[in-house]
């Protein structure tokens, strides 16, 4: 029985090729990137699911700051972690991470490195965390204060197939590490990615020899603390645990509130709770799941649509004995036989574009047949599918009445186009959706290119002075004597993406108790000028020594301080307690998702580490070499690295970008199976209309009459689904774009764009079958009728 209804479909399969090929090619296109994108999500939603204890381990954030300055830091002070071990019971364990910034080069034998991932730890990451050591002591994976964990690449990288352990790595030229053990490598889906693993009693040792005492100092902000919670704790009660622990050391941090953020949350949201990433997961499900309804009703309209052609075969089935149920099974059968094709061709077309979604979506995925979450996937995605796409029109097949359909009288209930009239529309609508999604996201990506920072960036590459910094004026005399170099300054960070805070600051006027969180950031005398920065008020620095006491405020700073006036007015930060000689025009050191915050510059010339140069764009490799070359003079064997600030800037926007561009792709294909779909039901328009149209074109009827005869009602349809789509697509994407500060305002224009869009897809969709149907011979038509 099954052999004989597998037969049959086949040969159904085999005798109409046109809507066989369009089937299968609307499915395999919407099965793969359905696929494809599921599987992007699945690896969004899995970082950092790996760690057994995931589920009680935090990190620790602060609230910091009064009024508009207030804000989310995920970085803390370094005792709060020790002290809430020993003090809370609720607290398992705690581990800190604080960045490298001691050494940069390092050494084995006569190999040379120095662009590792370098961070210092307690030695609970490796119990806290699944980050387990494959060689050396796991209870004890620091032996000392100068031992190192590395991974096994790059352990592969300096000792090559030498055993790694006790191998001596010389940072910096004057202090040795000991290997003392090695991890795996960290997993893509990991938001922790290192080199090597340095203890963090080092660090604290280092820094007492500067006469710091990291263990108990509450102002400096630069630890990432992970809390390992018993079961069950209370998180608001923990925080407020937390703060009056930093009270009783601080008492002044009164606006300090502690938030404790969960390890599998981190990833795709902020601490708040407000999105980060989730947004963008739920868009791109949303894209999968129409991509697949799509595809879907493609199918239902094409097997309803000929439902009329297969009335007579079906009828003399049930005369001849078939039972409902088994018509039925063998439209089901029919379908579960295109979709095996489809399938097939789907997982190929997936092994063959996954390097090319890698590249775009800046993804490793792997589509490995032998892992059973690709399984989860694809199972999911092909069943939903399958069950959506063939139930409706097997049971519409199967439940013709014989007698009336042997003589012609099924004809009006079949020919009531009204559920397909729908599903056209629905498709369409999804079209313009995502017609509209492209062009707005396309135009707010190109306005965060080409809004006005407030400093000119064009051309000027940057890079950290390291020992080259206290030459700088020789340095800057030399790079100025260079083709094609405009200008040379230097700050004490990146200008495009200033992260350093501080909210020890004070002014006269100053509320009781107000928190001012300012983003601070040391200048040379000729940096407003390099960068054709505009001042408001007041003048710059000179270089004097009296610059030492002097600020220079954005437009923000003075307005969210209050400070009317501003010029001359006290204003004291950290210890400097000194007098505001300027007010420079705000400008955008950030990502454009966050509105302009405060920012102070001052002027510490010991605190000036990265230089910047100012090409004319096309004799910037010359002043690359020539900077290299002054790099290297100063300081001998390390690498010189720089960086362009126009690449920086796109830096902060990759991912919207490469989300932008996967979207266009998406909405691509999924406009590209509505037309097949389209097509398909346009053929079969032509095909059941072919008596019509030879009698019009015998009385005279022109290709054109005959083309509108047929694109009429479609565009119809068409015309309906942009009226549902728009306000829908404005509301979604309206959404989309609260995600930034500074945006685009979605123009009414962007409506009738896609909109017109739609409708030439669709004409020009159709006119391929309808210029068939016009350009038929009439007499040859109705003969065949």
């Amino acid at each position: 029985m099954i052999r004989n209804y597998l037969k049959t479909a086949w040969r159904n399969l085999i005798k109409n090729k046109f809507y066989s090929i369009i089937n299968i090619s609307g499915l395999t296109l919407g099965l793969a990137v359905g696929i494809l994108i599921l599987l992007w999500v699945q690896d969004e939603l899995s970082f950092d699911s790996f760690h057994k204890k995931g589920a009680d381990i935090y990190r620790v954030e602060i609230f910091g700051g009064t009024g508009a300055s207030r804000q989310i830091w995920t970085v803390d002070v370094a005792p709060i972690g020790p002290l809430a071990k020993q003090q809370l019971p609720e607290v398992k364990d705690q581990v800190r991470i604080t960045g490298n910034y001691i050494f940069s080069l390092y050494k084995y034998q006569d190999k040379t490195f120095g662009d590792e991932r370098v961070v210092f730890a307690d030695p609970s990451l490796f119990s806290i965390f699944d980050f387990p050591v494959v060689q050396g002591n796991t209870a004890k994976p620091f032996t000392d204060d100068n031992s190192v964990v590395i991974t096994r690449k790059t352990a592969k990288k300096f000792f090559g197939d030498e055993n790694p352990i006790g191998k001596v790595i010389r940072a910096d030229g004057k202090v040795n590490f000991t290997v003392s053990g090695v991890i795996n490598d960290f997993p893509k889906n990991s938001r922790m990615d290192y080199d090597m693993i340095m203890p963090m009693s080092y660090h604290v040792k280092d820094a007492l020899a500067n006469n710091v005492d990291v263990n108990s100092n509450f102002s400096n902000f630069g630890y990432e603390t992970y809390f390992l919670l018993k079961p069950g704790t209370s998180l608001k009660s923990l925080s407020a645990k937390l703060f009056n622990i930093h009270i009783a050391h601080k008492a002044d941090d009164t606006d300090v509130e502690y938030l404790l953020q969960p390890l599998a949350q981190m990833h795709l949201y902020n601490a708040d709770g407000t999105n980060k990433g989730m947004e963008t997961v739920r868009i791109f499900i949303i894209i999968a799941l129409v991509i697949l309804v799509i595809a879907c009703i493609n199918y239902v309209n094409l097997s309803t649509a000929r439902s009329m052609l297969r009335a007579k075969e079906i009828s003399m089935r049930k005369i001849l004995g078939a039972a409902k149920a088994h018509l039925f099974i063998q439209f089901i059968i029919e379908t579960a036989l295109l979709f095996s094709l489809a399938t097939v061709l789907a997982l190929g077309l997936i092994k063959i574009v996954i390097p090319v979604f890698n590249q775009v979506a800046n993804k490793q995925l792997v589509f490995d047949l032998t892992n059973l979450h690709v399984w989860y996937i694809i199972l999911l995605t092909i069943l939903g599918t399958l069950a959506a796409s063939s139930i409706y029109p097997a049971l519409m097949l199967s439940s013709f009445e014989p007698l009336k359909a042997l003589k012609g009288k099924i004809s009006a209930k079949i020919g009531d186009v009204m559920f397909r009239k729908i599903l056209v529309v629905t498709q369409f609508s999804f079209s313009v959706l995502l017609i509209v999604g492209t062009l707005v996201i396309t135009s707010q990506l190109n306005f965060i290119r080409s809004k006005q920072l407030g400093y000119d960036k064009s051309h000027t590459l940057a890079f950290w002075m390291r020992d080259m910094g206290k030459h700088y004026d020789a340095v800057r005399n030399e790079l100025l004597k260079q083709p094609g170099v405009l200008s040379v300054t230097r700050s004490s960070s990146n200008v495009i993406d200033n992260g350093s805070i501080s909210g020890n600051n004070d002014w006269d006027g100053k509320a009781q108790g107000q928190t001012f969180i300012v983003h601070p950031l040391a200048i040379d005398k000729d940096f407003i000028g390099a960068f054709k920065m505009q001042m408001v008020q007041g003048a710059g620095f000179t270089g004097a020594v009296a610059d030492s006491a002097h600020f220079i405020l954005n437009e923000t700073a003075v307005k969210e301080a209050g400070i009317k006036n501003p010029i001359g007015k006290r204003f004291k930060m950290w210890n400097t307690d000194g007098t505001i000689i300027g007010v420079v025009k705000d400008f955008h050191y950030a990502s454009m998702k966050e509105k302009i915050a405060p920012s102070v510059f001052y002027y510490f010339t010991n605190n000036l580490s990265t230089i910047y140069i100012k090409t004319t764009g096309k004799d910037a490799q010359k002043a690359i070499r020539a900077a290299g070359e002054q790099f290297k003079q100063y300081n001998g064997e390390y690498p010189f690295s720089y960086y362009f600030l126009d690449d920086t800037f796109n830096s902060l926007y990759k991912g919207e970008q490469q989300q932008g561009v996967l979207f266009n792709y998406f909405a691509g294909i999924a406009i590209f199976i509505s037309c097949l779909g389209l097509l398909g039901l346009a053929a079969y328009t032509a095909q059941v209309r072919t008596r019509e149209i030879g009698i019009r074109k015998v009385l005279g009827s022109s290709v054109s009459g005959v083309i509108g005869l047929l694109a009429t009602d479609f565009i119809k349809l068409v015309l309906i689904a942009i009226l549902i789509a728009s306000p829908v697509a404005w509301y979604m994407m309206n959404n989309w774009l609260q995600g930034f500060a500074y945006k685009i305002n979605i123009s009414w224009t962007v409506f009738i764009l896609a909109g017109t869009i739609s409708i030439l897809i669709a004409f020009i969709t159709i006119s391929f079958q309808a210029v068939k149907a016009a350009l038929a011979n009439p007499v040859k038509s109705l003969r065949s009728e």
